[in-house]
């Protein structure tokens, strides 16, 4: 099979709700043209994506052989640990300044950089963790701008949980949700044990009934970067699929 190879740039704009200059990856198909309109993945946890996650090789291999519509990828870094704590964990000092900057900052500049849809069913947000925590509250907030969400074993609590039923805003969105067997003692950032399987059931009997299209997968594995990997084909192929 010939895969052509997409191209990777760097792209820097300054955030006046994070108070910082966000330093962006994006992955631009090989076909890309100025002349078509191309749907936009935006991933929180964006250098991982690229580096443990490969998506630009899996964007490759599925766009050569016309699985998935084109796409746009852009990889949103987060600085350090903490820092990353305190964007996506919904009590982080920075979590709801992080949600406005997505929505209201991120893709204005993204819309006018790139030839994108203008509407929330060509945009999608991805994330593993607390990267998929972020990326579902996000698009609960702002179902118009965000239609789709990927949320690789995302952290649930009863926070969470009490924020997506309140929002009431699932059934506008389409949303793939994947969880490994083996996440009942997940180490945390705080050096905490968790058990991350059992709220995500939770979340999933509330989003099997709620949502506009929903896919949940359960996988055999635990919480890191080779099963999250591994399911990112399957993922792209369900929000994705041409």
């Amino acid at each position: 099979m010939n895969i052509l190879k997409g191209t990777i740039q760097d792209l820097t704009f300054y955030s006046n709700e994070l108070n910082e200059e966000i330093n962006l990856l994006v992955y631009k198909p090989a076909n890309f043209s100025p002349l078509y309109k191309y749907h936009l993945l935006v991933t929180a946890d964006g250098r991982d994506y690229f580096q443990l996650g490969r998506i630009a090789r899996v964007c490759d291999e599925l766009l050569s052989v016309k699985e998935i519509e084109n796409m746009i990828v852009v990889g949103v870094p987060y600085l350090d640990i903490e820092d990353r704590r305190e964007k996506y964990h919904p009590g982080g000092k920075k979590h709801e300044a992080y949600i406005r900057f997505l929505a209201h900052e991120l893709i204005p500049f993204l819309d006018k950089e790139f030839p994108t849809f203008h509407m929330g069913m060509g945009r999608t947000l991805i994330g593993d963790s607390l990267g998929a925590t972020i990326s579902l509250l996000t698009a609960i907030r702002y179902p118009n701008t965000f239609g789709k969400v990927i949320i690789q074993s995302p952290y649930v609590n009863d926070l969470v949980l009490e924020r997506v039923a309140m929002e009431n805003t699932t059934s506008q969105l389409s949303i793939y949700h994947s969880i490994g067997l083996n996440e009942t003692s997940v180490k945390t950032m705080n050096g905490k044990v968790q058990d991350f399987l059992t709220p995500n059931r939770e979340l999933n009997k509330y989003l099997k009934s709620h949502s506009l299209a929903y896919v949940y997968h359960e996988f055999d594995g635990d919480h890191t970067w080779t099963y999250w990997q591994g399911d990112l084909k399957s993922s792209l192929k369900a929000m994705f699929g041409s």
